[in-house]
């Protein structure tokens, strides 16, 4: 009786969502305060991607300050005004520069792009449910994000110019207004602007967590779910445990900039005026920062992690080598990546002990990220491979986190960290295996899963002089960094001339500049490629035009607001069903033969 009311109940469902799917929605409704799981993705990339445009467009302006400090481009002048008098950068400003490329790109593109486009889209496509458990909170999420971008927005505008106290906002410096012009107004925004990110962060979170336990279609045990979903969950169980201990530490800054509290200031003369402060500790700051810091690592990087295990499976016709150890190493990063934060504090004076504690957990934290290398080049092994745009730029991935993280080796070791700590050896690092590879992986997902987002492909030609040049750029800028960092040349140096050791390296520094122009121009190709295929891009024919096994591509070309237009299928085999039995894939909806192999 009780199965007789459910199934009526839930054909009921399904008509109501079929009738639901072709009335007429409002644009406000439709496209503004949408909440529909698909449009609020749609509404986070293009957002992401004015950001990514932005933070990329200021990295490119302090770059001709680094490889051209003698040179002046009168064309700054008319984009920033005063900062950049004559056309040549204000040092302050350049601080500046640096600060909102460093928080625009890590935490606005990097989190909320790559986190709220992809778990927005994929988690209810791919694991059978109409929508987000809470579609109200997935739309709150959205505009929380949108108000955060537009407070860090608004302080590129004000008089005294955006926060300067680098992009990890260290007291006692950000602390003190009086401390610099940046420590100003502009710092109270960046403040604000990140709390304000950080409700959205777990909205969104709390949000995904949710959806994953609990609306998973019949036949959709955990074990059976794609590689993405579970790089997207553990991704919002980092950012729901790590995010709030961020939340505290901004709070207490605020408090200590404007309510007189102590908390991170302590025995501070500005100007020959000894500062009433007593009993707080620049350092509380740098550990509630870096607790959330290095999770953050992983909050990019896990995404691009399952995206890339999904796409290549698919694009080498081959399941995925060693499934479980893939998931078992993502939960081993999730857990070690909390107990690894100090390794950014070696030269704070730390204890010896202390510090070779968080050697070996950071140097243990590279065995799941060798099984997932050793897994995903397994994968490509002898496969049939189909270098798809998508394809490759997960292929790019593997490369760069395989690259950028070798190098992640030398600086968890406390006693060569103490050497390379804060030279252009930590940029390389961080920028090949957190920053490069996270935008692979980005790239690839917005490749392999823009047919089903937009209902047409993207311009392949463009997609692949889009790869090499990143590609080629990529290492081009950043493997002559480690050279430059080995020799001792510190970071956030506004000009290297006033140093002999330094001078040799212009030429170098000129030559990254070049480079670094190149690539950000290729990605504005990609930026055309991306909206003029969104409406002008060829259409696909097919439901499943990659040939792959998961449910997302059992949807209409175009899912409504609901997904699926009648029932919800039913999963019966795990995701990766590939050149099996003769045939080139099984997708997870059909049966299980008598006479096949189980999963």
């Amino acid at each position: 009786m009780s199965t007789a009311i459910t199934l009526q109940e839930s054909q009921a469902h399904a008509g109501a969502h079929a009738a639901h799917v072709h009335h007429h929605e409002p644009f406000i409704t439709k496209y503004i305060f949408s909440q529909d799981h698909k449009m609020i993705s749609k509404q986070f990339v293009i957002t992401g991607i004015i950001w990514a445009i932005i933070g990329g467009f200021f990295s490119v302006v302090f770059r001709l300050q680094l490889g051209f400090p003698e040179s002046t481009f009168p064309w700054l002048e008319d984009i920033f005004g005063h900062w950049a008098t004559g056309g040549k950068l204000h040092p302050e400003f350049y601080y500046a520069l640096v600060t909102m490329h460093g928080t625009v790109l890590v935490f606005f593109v990097l989190t909320a792009g790559l986190s709220g486009t992809f778990a927005n889209f994929l988690i209810p496509l791919q694991i059978g449910a109409r929508d987000m458990a809470s579609p109200m909170l997935n739309m709150l999420s959205y505009w929380f994000f949108f108000i955060a971008s537009v407070i860090m927005l608004s302080s590129l505008f004000v008089q005294t110019g955006p926060a300067s106290g680098g992009w990890t906002v260290y007291p006692p410096l950000s602390a003190l207004g009086e401390a610099s012009e940046g420590s100003k107004t502009g710092m109270d925004l960046w403040l604000i602007s990140m709390a304000t990110f950080i409700i959205s962060s777990l909205l969104g979170g709390l949000n995904y967590i949710t959806t994953i336990l609990n609306m998973r279609t019949k036949g959709m045990s955990m074990t059976r779910m794609p590689l993405t979903i579970w790089g997207l969950f553990f991704t919002a169980i980092l950012g729901v445990l790590s995010f709030p201990v961020l939340f505290s530490g901004v709070i207490l800054l605020i408090f200590d900039r404007n309510l007189g509290t102590s908390f991170f200031l302590s025995d501070i003369v500005v100007a020959g005026k000894i500062l009433p402060n007593e009993g707080g500790s620049a350092i509380l700051f740098q550990h509630l920062f870096w607790f959330l810091g290095h999770p953050e690592v992983y909050i990019i990087l896990l995404p691009a992690m399952g995206m890339a295990s999904e796409i290549i499976s698919v694009n080498s016709r081959k399941p995925i080598f060693g499934y479980m150890a893939m998931v078992g190493s993502l939960f081993a990063i999730c857990i070690l990546a909390f107990l690894v934060w100090a390794h950014h504090m070696f030269v704070t004076g730390m204890n010896p002990f202390a510090g070779a504690v968080f050697v070996l957990l950071t140097l243990l934290i590279a065995v799941p990220s060798s099984i997932k290398v050793f897994n995903w080049l397994t994968t490509l092994w002898r496969g049939n491979i189909r270098f798809t745009p998508g394809m490759l730029f997960a292929i790019g991935f593997v490369s760069l986190f395989i690259s950028g993280g070798l190098t992640g080796i030398y600086l968890g070791n406390s006693s060569l960290d103490i050497h390379l700590h804060d030279t252009y050896f930590n940029i390389a690092h961080f920028h090949l295996v957190m920053g490069v590879a996270s935008f692979f992986g980005m790239f690839a997902g917005l490749y392999h899963w823009f047919p089903k987002m937009f209902g047409r492909y993207m311009n392949n030609t463009l997609a692949y002089v889009h790869f090499w040049i990143t590609l080629i750029g990529a290492y081009l800028i950043f493997w002559p960094m480690h050279y430059e960092g080995l020799a001792g040349m510190p970071r956030r140096y506004y000009d290297f001339a006033n140093w002999e050791s330094f001078k040799m390296f212009g030429g170098l520094n000129e030559f990254i500049s070049i480079v670094a122009i190149i690539v950000f121009i290729t990605q504005l190709l990609f930026v055309v490629n991306f909206f003029y295929s969104m409406f002008k891009g060829r259409k696909v024919t097919s439901t499943n035009p990659w040939g792959a096994t998961t449910l997302e591509w059992t949807t209409p070309i175009n899912p409504g607001h609901g997904n699926w237009e009648g029932e919800i299928p039913e999963v019966h085999r795990w995701p990766y069903d590939y050149s099996k039995d003769g045939r080139d894939f099984i997708p997870q909806t059909e049966a299980v033969g008598e006479n096949e192999s189980v999963h």
